[in-house]
């Protein structure tokens, strides 16, 4: 069922272990991602940005395909609306039937940020929503910062932040990126374990494709309970309809090449799954 983040970001913090959440932008991406999570019966969130809107044809579209991709399971599915840089687009997600949204003022001043965070809670709240919102900045194609010296998210300026806006949950900059790395990265985890000491509420790491595996659990230690995956996701369908076409007597038809797609998709929403289940404690 359809559902806010907040009781699974909870819980997934309480018990360190971490909801994956991966962009979708038609029925079998959705499936791809619902399908992964009944294999190992764990929470899902299944959300989409500006690209993926509008390849569904608007936010009422994705409310429908998520709401196909759930009905089948009785695990909690959240509807997440990623990085949304305005008020308004939040008013249209919400009224289009989504159970959570971000608002992404990272770039915008501090106190700026406050601001329209805590309008943005307001009226989550009005809807039974939960509202994430990001503070320091990511390197990559979303975060419009191209240099690993852009800043990184503040320890004190996040306690100072949550309280002043009562968010649910924070998106944290550490050094990941979106999109592929051209480097190795090197992610935070010191600045991580200070903010969540000072930060109570779940953390929320965007960039997640392509980041060290050993890294991702550390994370999951120290406060992460949400991890983003994008691209890594989309690649994955790429590499499954490659190496379908490539099989000698290939045959274009629905199964053999958007099958194999889902197929690929599928197994690596389930590899993210289990590595973010890797330190879940016993309930």
């Amino acid at each position: 069922m359809l559902t806010n983040m907040n009781r699974m970001l909870s819980k997934a913090r309480q018990n360190r272990y971490a909801v994956g959440a991966f962009e979708f932008w038609s029925l079998d991406s959705a499936f791809a991602v619902t399908e992964a999570a009944n294999h190992l019966r764990t929470d899902v969130i299944l959300q989409v940005g500006h690209y993926e809107r509008d390849y569904l044809g608007g936010y009422p579209n994705a409310r429908k395909v998520a709401e196909m991709a759930a009905e089948r399971f009785d695990f909690d599915v959240a509807l997440h609306l990623d990085h949304a840089e305005s008020y308004d687009e939040i008013q249209r997600a919400l009224d289009g039937g989504f159970t959570s949204v971000m608002i992404d003022g990272s770039a915008l001043p501090f106190g700026e940020n406050v601001r329209l965070t805590k309008r943005v809670v307001e009226l989550a709240r009005r809807y039974g929503a939960s509202a994430e919102a990001e503070l320091g900045r990511l390197v990559g194609n979303e975060g419009g910062v191209s240099s690993e010296s852009d800043a990184q998210t503040d320890p004190l300026e996040a306690r100072r932040f949550v309280e002043e806006t009562g968010v649910d949950a924070l998106a944290v900059a550490i050094g990941t990126a979106h999109g592929f790395y051209k480097r190795t990265p090197k992610i935070n985890i010191e600045r991580l374990r200070e903010i969540a000491r000072l930060v109570d509420i779940p953390l929320v790491l965007h960039g997640g494709s392509g980041t060290p595996e050993d890294k991702v659990a550390e994370s999951i230690l120290y406060g992460i309970a949400k991890v983003n995956i994008c691209t890594e996701f989309i690649d994955a369908y790429k590499q499954g309809y490659v190496s379908a076409a490539a099989v000698d007597g290939f045959s274009c038809n629905v199964p053999g090449l958007f099958g194999k797609g889902q197929e690929s998709a599928e197994a690596l929403v389930v590899g993210k799954l289990r590595l973010f289940l890797t330190h879940k404690t016993k309930v």
